[in-house]
């Protein structure tokens, strides 16, 4: 056999291990673990259809509501402050701050949004809504600029929790501005984390797949998430792996003190994953899955968006090592380039073995996206076109390590952090 037939079949051999030794990364039923609480209204209150996109203008209803029947529920629901970084986000904000405002939560709870050195009018945006909606109790405060060693978010969170921790919640839900939440987000989040003795609970909200490129690019994220950090690998009760995803984390107050964040991730640009680490080093226990009433509202129209929001903590991710970037693109390319081309051209110079070989790890590919691509309605013709979105994340992981050497560093809302370094253990 030529080279050629050799990488398809490494290729091949890649994609079985992927298949059957990366703890089945490609299915997509790791949800909220079940409960016997919380997982309905005790009066039978209408709640939006699970998995249905979370949208609309600020305070209005849910569109075509559903009834779930009634379970039981615990006497007493622990307190619990929600805290939203904010830095410049008047555009998503009429539409993820109400959902928080108006969750139907049984127990105590309240919201502090963090108002971190926003032009844009966020902090004032954020009281309008409240009074207009009502619901929960809203705090706006703003920390100022961060201090030496801390990026953004981590400060802004550090200043919320701080404030949080005040009014003595027994849990903290940590979401970004631009996560919408259906009215029953909250009581579920609690409900997994108490009755399966869970630190932390954290969901990958749903992002928004509208644009063709957002089609090409966001369900693949998900899906490339998911091959690093295999969820049945986190959650198991002897891990393989930590992760967490940023955009909705429940987090028990103690847990956070004993694992004392953020202060012990400040510097770090992946912020989530950070996070979990440090859960998991005090000894917390941690779930990671799929949203069903959890979305992300912030638009990503064109590749320049997505480029940015990909390369900007990619380079990161590899540690700013130059050797794990070469291992990253060789990768790849094996795993998803060399397919497409073995097949096209062991058919045309009449490679059989070639040929064979990247048709059928190219099968294999596509038919892993699958699950991914139902989980977000999209069309399965996308799944054939896989090969050219890893390209297109290798060129991004590519561009962010130049940006780095280039002293760019991570660049995200008007800030870089040029060469951040990993927070110390504590």
């Amino acid at each position: 056999m030529d080279t050629l037939a050799w990488l398809a079949f490494a290729s091949l051999a890649a994609w079985a291990w992927l298949l059957l030794g990366q703890g089945f990364f490609w299915r997509t039923d790791q949800r909220l673990p079940p409960t016997t609480r919380g997982m309905g209204h005790a009066r039978g209150e209408p709640l939006g259809e699970p998995g249905a996109p979370i949208g609309g203008h600020a305070c209005e209803e849910p569109d075509a509501p559903t009834v779930r029947h009634a379970r039981e529920e615990p006497t007493a629901w622990p307190r619990v402050v929600v805290v939203v970084p904010a830095r410049d986000e008047a555009g998503v904000l009429p539409l993820s701050l109400p959902s928080l405002l108006a969750q139907d939560y049984p127990g105590v709870a309240e919201v502090v949004l963090v108002d971190d050195g926003s032009t844009d009018g966020t902090g004032a945006l954020a009281v309008e809504l409240a009074g207009r909606c009502g619901g929960l109790p809203l705090t706006v405060a703003s920390p100022g600029e961060p201090e030496p060693g801390w990026t953004g978010k981590l400060w802004a969170l550090r200043h919320g929790m701080a404030l949080a921790r005040a009014r003595g919640p027994e849990f903290l839900l940590l979401t970004d501005a631009d996560i919408a939440h259906e009215p029953d987000s909250l009581r579920l989040l609690v409900s997994a984390s108490m009755e399966n003795d869970l630190d932390l609970v954290s969901q990958m909200a749903r992002l928004r797949v509208e644009s063709m490129w957002e089609r090409l690019v966001v369900p693949a994220f998900v899906y490339f998430f998911a091959q690093l950090y295999p969820f049945r690998w986190i959650n198991r009760a002897r891990p393989r792996a930590t992760a967490a995803a940023g955009g909705c984390v429940l987090l028990r107050t103690e847990t956070a003190v004993a694992a004392g964040v953020p202060e012990s991730i400040r510097q770090a640009v992946i912020d989530d994953v950070s996070l979990a680490r440090a859960v998991r080093r005090a000894g917390g226990r941690i779930w990671l899955g799929l949203a069903e009433r959890v979305d992300s509202v912030r638009p990503y129209p064109g590749l320049g968006e997505l480029w940015r929001m990909v390369a900007r903590s990619a380079y990161a991710q590899l540690r700013h090592s130059p050797l794990l970037l070469l291992g990253t693109v060789a990768g790849l390319v094996v795993v998803y380039l060399v397919p497409p081309v073995a097949l096209v051209a062991g058919a045309a110079t009449g490679n059989a073995p070639a040929a064979w070989a990247g048709g059928a790890a190219w099968a294999a590919m596509a038919g892993s996206y699958v699950p991914m691509l139902r989980h977000y309605r999209q069309p399965l013709w996308l799944a054939p076109l896989l090969p050219f979105t890893a390209f297109l994340y290798l060129l991004m992981t590519v561009d962010s390590a130049v940006q780095h050497h280039r002293g760019r560093g991570a660049a995200w809302k008007g800030r870089t952090y040029a060469r951040p370094e990993a927070a110390p253990d504590r």
